[in-house]
This record gives C-alpha cells, sequence and structure tokens, in this order.
C-alpha cells in the first residue's frame, strides 16, 4: 500500500482504448496499491465497448478539449488563469521554441491542452505522469512548467521511434524519470537522454488472474481445419498484408482459416486484399472485441500469427502484449524478431521467427506448423512456462510504484521545506 501524500494526474491520449488494455492494468493495479489518481484524457473514446479491466478503475476521468476551437472559452478561461502562474513566461517560450521546429496545429493544440491541465487540474495534483512521450508528454510538459509541478513519461514504441530526437531529449531533460517496455527501448531513449539514468526498463507483463490457465481441450479431429489468429491494429507496422499474401501462397491441399480481431485504419483495405487473392470464404475480420471474446479466440485457434515489421516512417512495435496473452493460452506464436519480440520469444523454444515482409518464408512456416500439432504442442507449453515466470505485471508494477512514491515523497518534503 502506497503511503504517499498526493494526487497523480495521469495524462492519456485517449481513455478507455481497447486497444491499451496494458494501461489500463497499469492504472487499476496502481489503485491497488492506495495511489490517488486522476484521469486526463486529451480525447474522448471512441471504441463502443470497454475492457473489464476499465470497469475496475474508479478513478476520476476528465477530457481537455480535444481541438481547442470546439471549447473556445475554456480554453481562454485556462488562458487567463494560467497566464498569472510563475512558470508561465518559460512555458510560452518553450512552445514558441517548439512551433518553430514543428509548425503544425497539432502543436498549438498541445499547448492549448496544457493551459487546461495548469487551470483545471494542477491545483489537485502533486504529479503528472504522461503515457506516451509524443503528444501527451507535450501537453503534461507545458502544464509543468507553467505549475512547477514536475512530470514523468511512460514510453512505448511508435512515440519512441517516430518522436524527432530533439524532442526526446528536451523532455528527457525535463522530466523527473522515464519508464519503457523494452530494452531496445530504453536503449534508443538513454542515446537522447542528458542523464540515461531516468530511463528505466519496466516491462508491462499481463494480469495472470484475467489470463488462467486455459483447460485441456480436445485435440481437432483430423479433417478439421487448422485455425489461424491474428489480434491488432489494421495498421502498417502489423504487417497484416505480408500475412494475407502469405495465406494465399498456402498449398489448395491445406485445410485453413484465419481470424482477425482488431480495428484500424486498413482494415477495409485488408479485407480487400483477402478477397482479390480469393480467400474471402477462409478469413473472418471481427473488429475489436472485449477481452472476453479476445481470450475466448486465443483457446480455440491453433496457431497465432503477428508479423511485425518496422514501418517507412520508423514507427514499430515494442513487446505486442497480445503475443504475452497468446502464449499465457498456451498458444503457439509465429512471428518476426522486430523491436522487443526477442526479449519474450526465443526462437524454436517458444516460438518460431520468420522475416519481416517475407510473404514465401511466412508460408512456408505456416504450412510447416500447420503440420506438427506435436511441435505446436511443445512450443505453446514452453510459451505458457516463460509468460507465467517472467511476464505477470503484478510482479513488474512494483518497480513503476517504488518510482511513484519516490517522486510523491520528494514532492511532499519539497512543498513541506
Amino acid at each position: 500500500m502506497s503511503d504517499s501524500a498526493g494526487r497523480v494526474g495521469v495524462v492519456l491520449k485517449g481513455y478507455p482504448r481497447l486497444s491499451e488494455t496494458f494501461i489500463a492494468q497499469e492504472i487499476l493495479e496502481l489503485q491497488r496499491a492506495g495511489f490517488d489518481l486522476e484521469i486526463i484524457s486529451l480525447r474522448h473514446p471512441t471504441d463502443k465497448s470497454v475492457h473489464p479491466t476499465h470497469r475496475e478503475i474508479s478513478a476520476p476521468v476528465g477530457y481537455l478539449p480535444e481541438y481547442l476551437h470546439d471549447e473556445p472559452m475554456r480554453v481562454l478561461r485556462a488562458w487567463l488563469s494560467a497566464r498569472r502562474l510563475p512558470g508561465y513566461g518559460a512555458a510560452l517560450r518553450s512552445f514558441l521554441g517548439d512551433l518553430w521546429r514543428d509548425r503544425t496545429r497539432n502543436r498549438i493544440r498541445r499547448f492549448g491542452q496544457g493551459l487546461v491541465i495548469a487551470a483545471e487540474y494542477a491545483p489537485r495534483l502533486s504529479l503528472l505522469y504522461a503515457h506516451f512521450i509524443h503528444t501527451p508528454a507535450s501537453a503534461a510538459r507545458y502544464a509543468s512548467l507553467m505549475t512547477g509541478i514536475p512530470f514523468a513519461v511512460s514510453a512505448h514504441a511508435k512515440d519512441i521511434w517516430t518522436t524527432p530526437a530533439w524532442e526526446l531529449a528536451q523532455k528527457l531533460a525535463q522530466c523527473e524519470w522515464c519508464v519503457t517496455c523494452t530494452a531496445g527501448g530504453r536503449a534508443e531513449l538513454a542515446r537522447h537522454a542528458p542523464d540515461p539514468r531516468k530511463v528505466q526498463l519496466v516491462y508491462h507483463g499481463i494480469d495472470l488472474s484475467r489470463f488462467p490457465a486455459p483447460e485441456p481441450a480436445e485435440p481437432p479431429g483430423e479433417t478439421a481445419p487448422v485455425r489461424f489468429l491474428t489480434v491488432g491494429r489494421a495498421v502498417e507496422k502489423k504487417g497484416i498484408d505480408t500475412l494475407i499474401d502469405a495465406l494465399a501462397l498456402l498449398p489448395p491441399t491445406l485445410d485453413w482459416r484465419w481470424t482477425h480481431i482488431g480495428g484500424g485504419p486498413l482494415r477495409d483495405a485488408l479485407k480487400a486484399r483477402a478477397l482479390a487473392n480469393g480467400l474471402a470464404d477462409r478469413c473472418a475480420f471481427l473488429g475489436s472485441l472485449p477481452q472476453e471474446e479476445v481470450l475466448k479466440a486465443y483457446r480455440t485457434h491453433d496457431l497465432f500469427v503477428l508479423p511485425c515489421r518496422i514501418d517507412a516512417d520508423g514507427d514499430r512495435d515494442g513487446l505486442p502484449n497480445v503475443l504475452v496473452e497468446a502464449q499465457s493460452q498456451a498458444l503457439p506464436v509465429l512471428t518476426t524478431p522486430v523491436s522487443g519480440i526477442p526479449e519474450l520469444i526465443a526462437e524454436g523454444e517458444n516460438g518460431v521467427f520468420v522475416h519481416p515482409d517475407d510473404p514465401a518464408g511466412l508460408a512456408a512456416k505456416l504450412q510447416e506448423l500447420a503440420a506438427d500439432a506435436g511441435l505446436r504442442a511443445r512450443l505453446g507449453r514452453e510459451g505458457e512456462r516463460r509468460v507465467r515466470t517472467r511476464f505477470d505485471h503484478r510482479a513488474t508494477i512494483v518497480e513503476l510504484e517504488a518510482l511513484l512514491t519516490a517522486s510523491l515523497r520528494g514532492r511532499t518534503a519539497g512543498s513541506a521545506a
């Protein structure tokens, strides 16, 4: 139980979001540990359902103006209030310097959101904690400069690799600390940090109480199709287009079905790709689903496939939580050795790798694993063992709790002095 006084403002890009279950799990565990939290979201939710985790979170939730012109009087009142703060001048100068380098409406929006945080939320906060080092950390940083309230950051994947170097260095210099979820991400952030010790590696893990060990299943009949599963947003870095091309290369004699769970901007294009390849009757695009339905899918499929890549602008996954979830259910994994994935998967031990953007190589591995139920079972058993011994998020959350507690105690001590 945390004995630290002070409320933490958790600044998020959007809340709640089905694609960010790991953030909800973290918030819930911090809540259980006794931290006083308030969620500050830059965007309103767009998903039609929520995970069970979201329903257990009792922290109050507030929404910033998503677009400044939607709530002009709110932004004006925030500016009139914030301009009296001792750090307003420094924040304004920093914003103008940032705008000179990044001449976008998005930059102006983050300063406006920072004004609202400073005016409406900061008076009851002791620390700002931003999830993602790009836009949420920008709004939190401007508010921190205005108010003197420290801010900390959690960085993940796209935000690390697509944020300009000057901006990473700036935020890492001014934040209290930064946590990230892969060794590769930590190395990249430390490279930009004036003090690399500020950057800490904290794996996400998963809440294993929500992913209990599966009951032993009856083996499928010899005539049953092999069931492939992909869970992930339909975006370029997931490599799902490569998977569809690989499925089109499988021999006609192989009986298979493929299910995709997830939303995303490329979903319609992927459906059209499957149709163009003559695969529509074997492919199911289910969209975003609640966690209970995703868990059921892990337990009723034979192989999890996620051929991740580094996309054109450098965006990439860190360590996709869906790989950890799938392995918790003894579902064997076929993926690529991109970013932090080798920190979970050891080739041939608890999963199989294929090169990114290689439909022929992926098709060969799909055919090999489809034909060898014994290999799939061995990989699945080892994957489950590794997840349950190394990726229980209730163990990894302790490191984050220690960082938050130290920051809050430091804030309290500074106020008393």
